[in-house]
């Protein structure tokens, strides 16, 4: 059976989605720790990739860079979050998950210093 909200369209539809993303990036800033700290990494980041002036495509990659690290940690909470609501009980399964969610956070945070290196070096 497919969810009762697929049948919207157009602008309700739109208005919806929007309503929906702004309740999943409260429910991550309100329960997940890792994604207020990256929010505030963010928020000391972005600024500053505007101070720094390195060009148009540097401050797309620096910027691009710690809006990634967000996004995956975003998508890291919902696989754990879903973990979680299947089953609390340790599993080899939901533990590869949950590590495999972990292991792709790590690597954007990589990258992000991989980026930010790069662009401030020249």
């Amino acid at each position: 059976m497919e969810s009762p909200f697929k049948g919207k369209t157009g602008l309700r539809r739109l208005v919806n989605a929007c309503m929906y993303s702004l309740a999943g990036l409260k429910a991550a800033y309100q329960h997940e720790d890792a994604f207020r700290q990256e929010v505030l990494l963010a928020v000391m980041m972005i600024p500053l990739a505007f101070v720094l002036e390195p060009g148009g495509v540097g401050r797309a990659l620096m910027i691009g860079s710690v809006i990634l690290v967000m996004i995956v940690e975003l998508l890291n909470s919902a696989v754990e979050a879903t973990v979680d609501r299947i089953s609390l009980e340790n599993h080899r399964l939901a533990k590869r998950a949950k590590d495999i969610g972990s292991a792709a956070v790590m690597l954007s945070l990589i990258n992000l210093a991989t980026v930010w290196g790069l662009v401030l070096i020249g």
